[in-house]
């Protein structure tokens, strides 16, 4: 095991969020004292519902690995059509790569430390009655959480499998919020479709609702998602930064391990609502056992999110990259002693 840092013998912390058993707790410190930070614990912004990544830091929390690598986390749901934003006071965010892209080209100063999964092009694009071909969706408006983020690039990809093309067939695509907010989006016919899970769309079939795509060829990517870090707390809480690192990848160690399928359940219920064990394993298929940065992903998404903010292509994704914690974790042998403690 890694030796750990004075602040890791410390008594341990207890995490708190919206993924733990307490309350909530909002922050109040100050915001333009990044030292403060390691003193009194680091928040990290999620977006609700986003990806398979999630259920890493739900189950952090709920196995208390954050006092275990001795740092307290507090996590803070963003909601809605909302694109979580890095700040002083809340320096970590467990979200979407294409969230990061985004902020980068709006000039934050971001790294991105750990990719935890590899979330590939899935679900069910479904429109509501009286569509029943792709063709019927030329001129009308489809759902996703945020424009520019991970499922606006996954719609953006599902319509290219069916030749569509949303600047030339005059498709919109409008910001709604988290998969909930979507379906009721649809039901109330607010939007004319929208990529939902399979769970969903049975319920929508059975109101009427046509299912236009719902297989597509294996190995799309869609999105990465992971852990993104203010370079500003970076550089001066490199050892926060490890030890959120360090539970991190241990989640991820006990996800991966098959031996604690009921805490898996646990996790994904609280982080995704997911509780069928086929939706469940589907996840799990797509979280990195070695979650390194990659640059060609990053490229991809790149590229895509540039339909919407043509700025995007002026980031450097080799300067977001910043794979230390993961390499030095792998290569000491840590990330493979944590998989055996749970094989």
């Amino acid at each position: 095991m890694c030796p750990q840092t004075a602040r890791a013998r410390r008594p341990a912390m207890p995490a708190i969020g919206y993924f733990g058993t307490g309350a909530p707790t909002p922050l109040y410190f100050a915001a333009s004292k990044e030292t403060i930070m390691a003193e009194k614990g680091v928040s990290v912004a999620f977006a609700e519902g986003t990806g398979s990544f999630l259920v890493l830091l739900a189950m952090a929390e709920q196995q208390g690995l954050f006092g275990k690598y001795g740092v307290e986390v507090r996590s803070v749901a963003v909601k809605g059509a909302t694109v979580p934003r890095l700040t002083a006071d809340m320096p970590l965010g467990m979200i979407g790569e294409p969230a990061a892209l985004l902020q980068t080209a709006e000039g934050a100063d971001l790294r991105l430390v750990a990719s935890f999964s590899d979330i590939k092009l899935s679900g069910h694009l479904v429109a509501r009655p009286g569509i029943k071909t792709p063709e019927d969706l030329r001129g009308k408006r489809l759902g996703a959480r945020v424009i520019g983020a991970g499922l606006w690039i996954s719609t953006i990809l599902a319509l290219e499998q069916l030749a569509l093309d949303p600047r030339r067939d005059e498709i919109t695509i409008l910001p709604v919020g988290n998969p909930i907010q979507i379906f009721r989006a649809l039901e109330q016919g607010e939007i004319d479709g929208a990529l939902v899970s399979a769970a969903q769309s049975r319920e929508l079939q059975a109101k009427g609702f046509a299912v236009l795509l719902k297989d597509y060829p294996p190995n799309i990517s869609s999105f990465g998602g992971g852990l993104v870090v203010s370079n500003g707390f970076l550089s001066t809480n490199r050892d926060v930064v490890a030890q959120v690192v360090h539970a991190l990848l241990e989640a991820l160690a006990l996800c991966l391990g098959g031996q604690n399928k009921a805490k898996v359940r646990r996790a994904f219920n609280a982080a995704l609502s997911i509780t069928d064990e086929e939706t469940a394993a589907s996840s799990l298929a797509e979280l990195r056992r070695k979650p390194y940065p990659s640059l060609a992903p990053l490229a991809k998404m790149q590229k895509v999110i540039s339909i919407h903010d043509p700025r995007v292509l002026n980031v450097s994704v080799v300067d977001l990259i910043d794979d230390q914690f993961v390499r030095k974790f792998d290569e000491d042998g840590e990330l493979d002693a944590l998989y055996a403690a749970y094989r």
